[in-house]
C-alpha cells in the first residue's frame, strides 16, 4: 500500500508549508485539497453560479479542467488552461471554499479525484478532512492548529506583504465564522482524527513544527 501522511487543520495553521516542505524531504507527492475546493469556487463564480446550488457547483466539481504544474516557485495550478495560483487564494476564494465543501455532492465529487493523488512513492495530503474522510488509513495524521488571533495576524501580514488592503479585526472574525463553519457542517466536519498527533502552532516556528512531524515520521515509517 502506498504510504500517505495527513496534515489536517484550519487556515492560518501553517499546514500548507509543512505539507509542502515534508514533501520535499521525503520525495512524496503533494496534495492541497483545498486548492480543488477554491478552484469550485472560482469556476462557479467565474460562470455565475450560486455558491449555495448545490446541484449546479457539484456538477462544476465533477468537471473541474485543473492542472497542477511544479515551479520554483512553488505549485502553478492552471484552471482552464489558465493561471490562477494567486486567484484561488485569495480571501474570496477561501470563503467560497467553505460554502461549497459544506455541500456533499461537491464533497463526493472531489473525493475520487483527491485519492487517485495516492501515488508512488507516497503522498502528504493537506486538507480538513484528509486524516477522517479521504485517507482514513493514512500511516501518519497531524492535526494542526493556532489560535484564531495568531491565525488572523498570520494571514494579514501575508496579505499586507502582497500590498493587499485589510484590517486585522475582519480577518479575525472572518477566521472565526469560517471555523464555526468548518467544524458544524454535517459533511466531514473539521475536527482532528482519534489517531492525530494534534500540534499547536501558536507560539511555535515553521522549522520547530517540521522537526516535530518529521520525528513522528521517522517513528512511524522510517523514510527519512
Amino acid at each position: 500500500m502506498v504510504p500517505v501522511i495527513t496534515i489536517d487543520g484550519p487556515s492560518g495553521s501553517g499546514k500548507g508549508t509543512i505539507c509542502q516542505r515534508l514533501s520535499e524531504k521525503l520525495g512524496f507527492h503533494l496534495l492541497d485539497s483545498g486548492a480543488l475546493y477554491r478552484l469550485t469556487a472560482v469556476a462557479s463564480m467565474r460562470q455565475g453560479v450560486d455558491l449555495h446550488d448545490i446541484s449546479a457547483t457539484a456538477d462544476i466539481a465533477r468537471h473541474l479542467n485543473v492542472v497542477f504544474e511544479p515551479s520554483n516557485q512553488g505549485v502553478v495550478v492552471l484552471l482552464d488552461n489558465r493561471d490562477v495560483t494567486s486567484e484561488i487564494r485569495q480571501e474570496k476564494a477561501s470563503q467560497g471554499a467553505s460554502i461549497v465543501a459544506a455541500h456533499i455532492p461537491v464533497r463526493q465529487a472531489l473525493l475520487v479525484r483527491q485519492r487517485a493523488f495516492r501515488e508512488p512513492p507516497g503522498l502528504v495530503a493537506d486538507g480538513r478532512d484528509m486524516g477522517t474522510t479521504v485517507f482514513p488509513d493514512a500511516v501518519v495524521k497531524i492535526f494542526l492548529t493556532a489560535s484564531p488571533e495568531e491565525r488572523a495576524k498570520r494571514r494579514y501580514n501575508q496579505l499586507i506583504e502582497r500590498g493587499d488592503s485589510v484590517t486585522l479585526r475582519a480577518l479575525l472574525d472572518s477566521i472565526k465564522a469560517r471555523d464555526e463553519r468548518d467544524m458544524q457542517r454535517s459533511a466531514s466536519p473539521l475536527k482532528a482524527a482519534q489517531d492525530a498527533l494534534e500540534i499547536d502552532s501558536t507560539k511555535m516556528t515553521i522549522s520547530a513544527v517540521l522537526e516535530k512531524v518529521v520525528s513522528l515520521v521517522q517513528q512511524r515509517i522510517g523514510l527519512i
